[in-house]
């Protein structure tokens, strides 16, 4: 599984040019999408007004768990070397403006936190807003394809972080659908 998933790694992260090596390190960075998520708050405080603050806790709850759990319970456990670091193929990897990132990559938390908000804000605007659902997955996807683009992670580690993210988040979204008051509103 191990071979396949560096075989992946390697095609992806050999398609590369100065223009997209630009645009993926800045579709990376966390500060480029914070109009966004500041998008995403504001339509939460639209829809749900006096409980939004609830549901705004238990999103940034959830992003911080997973964040947590993909270094502490993943990264710091199975201590899987970055692409980047992987004496193998290290000499081969392209990484952009030489930021590997810290020395393992199993999972990615970038992934984690990503998806636990992609998933989430699904959770919450499946019915209300589906315009909004292709542009949650596609942003959720395009930051976990620059990650590989980028030679920081496997596609295994990007996996496992949407899935540990996403997991995370539907706890979370279970756990205020029950117990906030209006719950059935979500």
């Amino acid at each position: 599984m191990s071979h396949i998933d560096q075989e992946i790694f390697l095609f992806i992260n050999g398609f590369h040019n100065a223009f997209f090596d630009i645009i993926m390190f800045w579709v990376s960075k966390t500060v480029t999408w914070i109009p966004l998520w500041l998008y995403f708050i504001y339509l939460i405080i639209r829809k749900y007004k006096k409980i939004s603050w609830i549901i705004i806790v238990a999103l940034i709850a959830s992003v911080g768990v997973s964040d947590f759990v993909s270094v502490h319970l993943f990264k710091n456990v199975f201590e899987r070397l970055r692409p980047c670091y992987n004496p193998e193929i290290s000499s081969i990897v392209h990484i952009v403006k030489d930021h590997c990132g810290g020395k393992y990559g199993f999972v990615s938390s970038h992934s984690a936190n990503m998806f636990s908000i992609a998933t989430f804000i699904f959770l919450l605007f499946k019915k209300d807003f589906p315009k909004y659902i292709l542009l949650v997955i596609v942003w959720s996807g395009l930051i976990a394809y620059s990650r590989v683009y980028l030679g920081v992670h496997y596609p295994g580690d990007i996996i496992g972080g949407a899935i540990l993210g996403s997991l995370v988040s539907v706890v979370f979204y279970l756990f205020i659908k029950r117990f906030i008051p209006h719950y059935k509103t979500l």
